[in-house]
């Protein structure tokens, strides 16, 4: 006859099953966690309690050892997801220690736990390969809320939005969905991140890459490879066009002058369930466009000078400051390529947002920056910084170059004790009308404000070019050379 659940336990084991598959960063999670251990996540014991509690009851219900197979239909998944969530909690501590080493090197390390883990649940009337499926999803998942909570601080709800968009970008709002259909085709949902420049969408974008998937070898106790390896990132404006296709796609000897040898772009270093970033994906040429195309839709390429076809296994994530809807309508991206990169669109807030949503984000920020830059928390530090950039900038500054240029305004503040406005941003808002209104300025005085505040906004000579009719060159002139002088 099979087991059936008291009522009390069905009920718990039902919050617990909830909370298994809820959104980590969203409120609907940090209620459940406090309604099943009775504390709050701000609580520092609060973990250790709704474990203990909940190792109880599972412990309460074994007679010699629990079987979750010995259940009716109705309670045999509760009383599962209520193993594998008290798993994952017993087994926090050494998963974190496993991948901040990971963080260290590119060589897949033993997983010391391993054993003890998938012998905990096989113990329990779970198969050995889901087992081993749960190892890999527990490590996946413990990378994606630490990168995600590390790399993306802030507490408004721009803030939480985006660390609830990215955590739906790895495993869909539907986690037992992804976990049963998805967790290995996930490089057919490519993602776009949009936001001006300096707000953080190289972090988002990490944050996406090292949390792939990774396969469990049991045979070697390790994963199939460092989480380290899984994310090629590379920015468009970094290379010129001619450099483009090589970078991507890789070349053959001979394929042009100057290829002395065979070389593997981006897509060929991409792991198999890996993910490559687009930064600057506005920046792409449309022949370029046409052949991302055919990675996006048929997952395959050819690098230049060759023939062979080779498949591409990995995941694309893009990135633009660029407003997609004026790339689409000036031509300077293809309908059909938009449509198969945007899966998933998700907007990274500009600073100013986030401080007028909740003032206290510059402080939480700056402290974050203080310890990444110094190599240690400290908050007597970190507001002395903070002051210093209220009493240097105000208040109300709008920090036009978002994170990046308050990143730059601590390490100054370290270096000098102040800190001084964006020069550039200054042109942009008011200043050039100004001295057009008085006629105080040359020719090429003009020209190399003008390229300036396009830079500002655009970040990227070759859009300046573009706009000014000038030579790529000639643009990267005049913005280098105005950086050396004040405006």
């Amino acid at each position: 006859m099979s087991a059936r659940l008291a009522e009390s336990d069905r009920q718990l084991f039902t919050l617990v099953t909830e909370a298994a598959f809820a959104n980590p960063f969203g409120v609907r999670r940090a209620s459940l966690d406090a309604q099943i251990s009775g504390a709050y996540p701000q609580d520092q014991e609060w973990n250790a309690v709704m474990l203990q509690r909940v190792g109880t009851r599972l412990r309460a219900l074994a007679s010699g050892r629990l079987n979750v197979a010995a259940f009716n239909e109705r309670d045999r998944e509760l009383v599962e997801y209520t193993v594998l969530f008290e798993a994952f909690h017993r087994f926090l501590e050494p998963l974190d220690t496993l991948i901040a080493a990971q963080e260290q090197t590119d060589v897949a390390l033993k997983v010391p736990f391993a054993r003890d883990f998938l012998e905990s649940l096989t113990a329990r009337g779970i198969a050995s390969e889901r087992a081993i499926r749960v190892l890999e999803l527990f490590h996946q998942m413990r990378r994606a809320f630490g990168f995600i909570k590390r790399g993306l601080v802030g507490r408004g709800p721009s803030m939480r939005k985006l660390r609830e968009e990215l955590w739906r970008a790895l495993f869909t709002h539907d986690i037992r969905r992804y976990e049963r259909y998805l967790w290995n085709r996930m490089e057919d949902f490519a993602t776009i991140l949009v936001g001006e420049t300096g707000t953080g969408k190289g972090a988002a974008a990490a944050a996406i890459g090292l949390s792939g998937f990774i396969p469990f070898d049991p045979r070697k106790s390790s994963f199939a490879y460092s989480f380290v390896d899984s994310f090629v990132p590379i920015n468009f404006n970094e290379f010129p066009e001619s450099l483009f296709e090589s970078e991507i796609f890789g070349h053959r000897k001979g394929a042009f002058t100057g290829a002395v040898d065979n070389y593997d772009g981006v897509l060929a270093r991409c792991k198999a369930q890996g993910t490559v970033f687009f930064d600057e994906i506005g920046e792409a040429t449309l022949p370029v466009q046409v052949k991302l195309l055919r990675v996006l839709q048929d997952r395959i390429y050819t690098p230049v000078g060759s023939r062979e076809v080779r498949r591409f296994s990995g995941r694309i994530v893009a990135a633009t400051h660029r407003s997609l809807a004026e790339l689409r309508a000036a031509g300077a991206m293809r309908d059909d390529f938009y449509y198969r990169l945007s899966s998933n669109v998700i907007e990274v807030p500009p600073l100013r947002v986030r401080i007028g949503e909740e003032p206290g984000e510059l402080g939480e920020l700056v402290e974050h920056l203080c310890a990444r830059i110094a190599g240690a928390a400290d908050e007597r530090l970190a507001g002395e910084v903070t002051h210093a950039i209220e009493r240097d900038l105000g208040t109300g500054y709008p920090f036009p170059g978002n994170v990046r240029e308050l990143e730059q305004s601590v390490r100054r503040v370290f270096l000098t004790g102040g800190c001084v406005a964006d020069q550039a941003a200054r042109v942009t808002e008011g200043g050039l009308p100004a001295l057009l209104e008085r006629g105080a300025l040359t020719a090429e005085q003009l020209v190399e404000r003008y390229c300036v505040a396009l830079y500002a906004r655009l970040q990227s000579y070759v859009e300046v070019a573009r706009l000014t009719g000038l030579d790529r060159r000639t643009v990267k002139k005049h913005v280098e050379a105005r950086g050396n002088h004040e405006p």
